[in-house]
């Protein structure tokens, strides 16, 4: 899978989250996860702990967050 596949996993709507980016509509923003992986936990942790979530989300949550720094602008 690509970056750009990954990335349509991340939607941005107004009426959840503040609009802020979350994975796949659902209530666990983009910014959630990274904060998690930056603390230490690894890619193992978040899948036991969200049993909805797959290894292509955190993958696009770190795509994100690389598109964001290389652009350095909303996307």
């Amino acid at each position: 899978m690509n970056n750009d596949e990954l990335l349509q996993r991340i939607t941005v709507n107004p009426a959840i989250f503040g609009g802020k980016p979350i994975i796949r509509g659902r209530r666990l923003g983009v910014e959630h996860v990274l904060g998690l992986l930056a603390a230490g936990d690894d890619i193992d942790t978040l899948l036991e702990g969200y049993a909805w979530l797959e290894r292509e989300d955190i993958l696009a949550c770190l795509a994100y967050a690389h598109r964001m720094v290389e652009h350095g602008e909303v996307i």
